[in-house]
């Protein structure tokens, strides 16, 4: 079977539940990796995860969970918005560019970016301390992330079959994910046992930069031209570039618009993120003021980390329940039924701020969360031609990006600094009551079928 997928369709047929045979997780893996390319980028996601769940715990620990730092919510959510919105702004200009350069460099560079800055940071921490520099490059570095997770997004479709497309897009971000989250317990453990003093913090960031930088080596195993795009970049000024990059946007944003189903799921999972945000802000308050002692940082960190891998263990059972529910339910309706979970987890966690209550409470957001986000992707990817795919995945980041800046934004004004209230969590619900229906309506308004637009 070719590892070169078709074009996106626009028969009915291709809006609809997809009937196959229910396989498990280890069977549609073993289906995924029988092409070589799909090997290689997964490789590479795997590796690059896990060296950012090192390097987001790292920070975690150096900025919320120090002894040093007493976190209030406005303290946390101003350090989001501070890291979140350069990128929301800036972040739009890197799809033109996933459309126009080869899809491979991109990772291999990318990730090279990730090893320079991620080891300079741990230079200025051993050698000079927190201070504004340390601010500056991990802002870079992240950038840089949502940046490849992008490109990992837009190469997806040329490394499977169409058909498998639904299969590769529940597996690999969740199992991405799942490597996100080994690679933050991995550096809360390295965190917990390294020894006080100039290197404490700096040891997690050099063990991450080991992990970026296989990555860089898995990624140049891929042909140059092997993720696309099919055109290649032209020679142009620097001024030239940013006037086709930015025509290039918007001719991406009307595209998705024209097409109607992927700027509808775009709209829904960016008012997802926003929820999610909201709850990820209050969960590390709960974590650090709430659960624990105030005093003791590092139990607080203990708590963050278990609380959030139950979190991510929501997204793995997206991975079973998504495939199974696409064989009766379209990817449309799917999103609607991970927005009732999500109004659930809100009105769970509204009753009472006990560890049991918000771990379940995290475990079902995780899995409205990631269930939401495989059948959007399956909808973008499946609904969008290869020559937009890159605009529309990091329009989709910065959506995510924005959400999330908002969502800071609210919990700096709507949360006290133990993070848990019964007054914002409720009209969480009320709003994801709001974001499945306005989504049901519009997909029923187009008939959850993408507009036949000519291909330019």
């Amino acid at each position: 079977m070719s590892d070169q997928p078709s074009e996106p369709t626009e028969s009915a047929e291709s809006t609809g539940p997809v009937r196959r045979r229910s396989t498990g997780i280890v069977a549609d893996l073993r289906v995924l990796v029988q092409h070589a390319g799909f090997r290689k980028l997964f490789t590479v996601r795997l590796l690059s995860q896990c060296g950012d769940g090192m390097f987001q715990i790292g920070l975690a620990a150096l900025f919320f969970f120090s002894p040093q730092n007493l976190a209030t919510a406005t303290q946390v959510a101003g350090a989001f918005a501070v890291m979140l919105l350069p990128f929301t702004i800036v972040g739009p200009f890197a799809g033109p560019l996933l459309d126009r350069w080869s899809r491979r460099q991109v990772l291999a560079i990318g990730n090279s970016v990730r090893v320079v800055l991620t080891l300079a940071i741990a230079a200025i921490m051993v050698t000079s301390g927190i201070g504004p520099a340390i601010y500056v490059l991990a802002l870079l570095t992240l950038a840089t992330n949502r940046f490849l997770l992008a490109a990992l997004s837009a190469g997806l479709p040329r490394v499977v079959p169409a058909d498998q497309l639904l299969i590769a897009n529940s597996l690999t971000p969740t199992l991405g994910g799942a490597s996100a989250v080994a690679g933050a317990g991995l550096g809360v453990v390295i965190n917990l046992v390294t020894p006080t003093g100039p290197w404490h913090d700096a040891t997690v960031l050099l063990v991450t930069a080991a992990f970026m930088l296989a990555a860089v080596v898995a990624a140049m195993r891929l042909h140059r031209g092997e993720l696309g795009p099919d055109r290649s970049a032209t020679e142009l000024s620097v001024l030239g570039q940013l006037g086709a990059t930015t025509r290039d946007l918007v001719d991406g944003a009307r595209y998705l618009v024209a097409r109607r189903t992927p700027a509808l799921a775009l709209g829904a999972m960016a008012a997802h993120r926003f929820i999610y945000g909201v709850n990820f802000i209050a969960l590390i308050l709960i974590s650090r003021n709430l659960l624990v002692d105030p005093g003791d940082a590092s139990a607080g960190l203990a708590m963050f980390g278990l609380l959030s891998g139950i979190s991510f263990a929501g997204g793995g059972l997206a991975i079973v329940a998504t495939p199974i529910a696409h064989q009766f339910l379209r990817p449309s309706a799917w999103v609607i039924t991970c927005l009732g979970v999500g109004i659930v987890s809100q009105l769970l966690i509204a009753t009472t701020p006990t560890i049991a209550v918000i771990a379940v409470a995290a475990l079902l957001l995780g899995l409205s969360t990631q269930g939401a986000k495989i059948a959007v992707d399956t909808i973008v990817q499946r609904d969008t031609h290869d020559r937009f795919r890159g605009r529309a995945f990091t329009l989709y980041d910065t959506f995510y990006n924005a959400a999330f800046t908002g969502a800071a934004a609210v919990a700096a004004l709507a949360l006290p600094d133990t993070g848990w209230s019964r007054a914002t969590f409720l009209p969480l619900a009320g709003l994801y009551v709001l974001i499945a229906t306005g989504y049901g309506l519009g997909t029923r308004r187009t008939h959850d079928r993408p507009a036949a637009i000519p291909e330019r």
